[in-house]
């Protein structure tokens, strides 16, 4: 989630779903909240973790028809990032 999906609608779905919302307000927000900065700047992390394991071909495209599969997969796409 990010500031584009920022709206009171979404906010309130991702926490009925049990989440914590962390994105800040946008800037011209009437009624703006509190936030986690150092959360929010973590989240950065986690998308670049997805854009490197995206970088192999059978990761990104979904081939595989089991989910068990397409785990070990990834899981290997990510034993090959960290032997690199």
């Amino acid at each position: 989630m990010d500031r584009a999906y920022e709206g009171d609608s979404t906010r309130a779905a991702a926490r009925a779903a049990g989440l914590v919302p962390v994105v800040p307000p946008k800037a011209n927000r009437w009624n703006p909240w509190e936030h986690d900065e150092e959360l929010y700047k973590r989240r950065n992390e986690v998308e670049r973790v997805f854009r490197r394991i995206k970088h192999y071909r059978k990761v990104f495209t979904r081939y595989d028809k089991l989910d068990v599969i397409y785990l070990a997969v990834v899981m290997l796409a990510f034993v090959a990032i960290h032997l690199k």
